[in-house]
């Protein structure tokens, strides 16, 4: 019952922030989308249970890939 909400507030959050990421005319404000949508997915692999795959998105994606174009764009 738990982990079915938090699948589909979690699955809504990256859906909407994925919409947000490309309708988004600040590139700025594009980026902070991004960040939100690999959180979400992180979110979602770990209720699957791939704790690793989880952490590994956070750390290469939005440690490393999200955080360079955001320095890059300002």
């Amino acid at each position: 019952m738990l982990q079915g909400l938090a699948f589909y507030i979690l699955a809504t959050i990256a859906v909407v922030s994925g919409l947000l990421v490309v309708t988004a005319r600040n590139p700025v404000h594009s980026v902070l989308w991004l960040i939100l949508t690999f959180f979400s997915a992180a979110g979602l692999f770990v209720l699957l249970g791939a704790e690793f795959l989880a952490m590994l998105l956070v750390v290469v994606y939005v440690g490393a890939v999200a955080v360079l174009f955001l320095f890059v764009v300002m």
